[in-house]
């Protein structure tokens, strides 16, 4: 029973430091750094939204990215 306490008493230690390592403040002058282009998901965002638009055409699938319309690609 010891070694149990000992493994759940690891494991919450594990937690609790994983969870304090993606704590950070970010100062307003740093914002500028974050939001640069290569820190986005997509640096080029009009082929994300031809790749939107031809997905939303295609499959009749709207990704959430904006309006839904019909699978013709009408809108």
């Amino acid at each position: 029973m010891k070694t149990t306490t000992r493994v759940m008493f690891v494991l919450a230690l594990v937690a609790v430091g994983t969870g304090l390592t993606g704590c950070a403040t970010v100062q307003p002058w740093e914002r500028g750094r974050l939001a640069k282009s290569c820190m986005q998901f997509s640096p080029d965002p009009a082929l994300t939204a031809f790749a939107g638009h031809w997905q939303e055409s295609r499959e009749g699938a709207a990704g959430g990215l904006g309006l839904q319309g019909g699978g013709c690609g009408c809108k």
